[in-house]
């Protein structure tokens, strides 16, 4: 049977306490879902997905391409809709998130605080290729600026899917789409700056020096990318053999091979740390002492610690305190506390990249509210050489 252009919708049942599509898709994991009207709107594996939710259920419409459309890619014409298990799939339903809160809960009382206004918020299960490509982009950038690039990947590379009243919608490009001469100078003129040679090299890395299987190689084997084929037993990475092979591609330091690790690889563990995180370590759990620069074994050690407190999911329980501290979230998160005369208002000083708390007394006032940090929604630590190029530049001003 062939299946129809645009299906009726849909639905799954799935309690918002297991997943809340509303925090999961803006809270910096994915950079190509769209909020239309009341629907979330992306094309993911040829075809475009329309999503909403109640209280009980997922409901969700598919539209598959045009069959008259000119310019896409080859797309093989389907005849089994596999829509129900790609979302099983890209939101990890498998996994029970209650029991995984219940158990970062017992362990961590700053988890068991801000978790239950924070429910719900699942790990994506992403292409590989497209996390890698994304997190490059998000090299000194925020969610906005990240997601108009991707958007600009997909317009002028990747295969246009369907349109959705007379709105195009396009794929992710594939390796071999960015690669060429004049990728790297139109994705300058499009807006990317110095991403643009990051991409276009790790495009023609990939597409040209790997093998096919490479980044399926690097995923972890219990979480298989979704219609590929499971790589042989004998060319398995670990995570941290996933993570190291990452880092020799361009653009791609600690903290972006672990969101791809994390978000396209399917490795629970890995625990992205740049200076947002950092700070909530230092803030909540009391960890390591304020320095103006952040290196390597200072990475290492606080990605260590929360796999230490959190487990094999640590990346999962890391995302939902790093959501909780979102500005874009900000408004769930105010506490009220009755005082006796004083309000104690704290504000946060950022001084050389490190945030620290300045309180200031009200008089006559009889409640508090206080605010978790309102972080940027993307902060990045500065390597090494970029601390040197600042503190060069500084001095030359000087």
């Amino acid at each position: 049977m062939v299946l129809k252009r645009i299906s009726e919708w849909r639905k799954l049942p799935v309690a918002l306490s297991e997943l809340c599509i509303d925090t999961t898709l803006r809270c910096g994991q994915s950079f190509r879902w769209q909020k239309i009207n009341d629907e979330w709107v992306c094309t993911l594996h040829g075809r475009i997905l329309s999503l909403k939710q109640d209280a009980t259920h997922l409901h969700y419409r598919v539209t598959w391409p045009e069959q008259s459309l000119k310019g896409t890619h080859k797309l093989t014409s389907k005849t089994e809709d596999d829509t129900q298990a790609l979302l099983h799939h890209y939101f990890s339903l498998n996994l029970d998130l209650a029991s995984l809160y219940e158990q970062w809960s017992s362990v961590d009382p700053n988890f068991r605080k801000k978790a239950p206004t924070f429910t719900g918020v699942r790990m994506l299960n992403q292409d590989a290729w497209e996390a890698l490509i994304a997190f490059i982009c998000s090299s000194n950038n925020n969610i906005t600026r990240i997601s108009q690039m991707v958007h600009k990947l997909c317009k002028h590379y990747g295969p246009l899917i369907a349109h959705i009243d007379g709105v195009p919608f396009y794929d992710f490009p594939n390796p071999d789409d960015l690669t060429g001469k004049g990728v790297e100078s139109n994705l300058r003129e499009l807006g990317f700056g110095y991403r643009a040679k990051y991409i276009a090299e790790t495009a023609r890395i990939v597409a040209q020096e790997k093998p096919r299987d490479w980044l399926e190689t690097l995923r972890n084997p219990d979480n298989p990318g979704f219609g590929s084929q499971l790589a042989p037993e004998a060319r398995h990475s670990t995570y941290k053999e996933a993570h190291e092979e990452l880092l020799a591609l361009k653009g791609v330091g600690p903290k972006v091979a672990d969101c791809v690790c994390l978000m396209g690889l399917g490795w629970g563990e890995s625990v992205p740390v740049d200076t947002h995180v950092w700070q909530i370590a230092q803030r909540d759990y009391k960890f390591g002492k304020k320095a103006k620069t952040f290196n390597k074994a200072m990475y290492d050690a606080v990605g260590d610690h929360f796999r230490d407190l959190w487990g094999s999911y640590a990346g999962w329980a890391h995302s939902v305190l790093f959501t909780a501290d979102l500005k874009a979230f900000s408004d769930r998160s105010l506490v009220k506390e009755e005082t006796h005369g004083v309000t104690i208002k704290e504000e946060l000083i950022e001084t050389n990249g490190i945030v620290s708390p300045k309180k200031r007394k009200i008089v006559e006032t009889t409640t508090v509210t206080v605010k978790p940090e309102l972080g940027a929604e993307e902060l990045k630590i500065p390597t090494e050489g970029e601390a040197k190029r600042r503190r060069t530049r500084s001095r030359g001003r000087a």
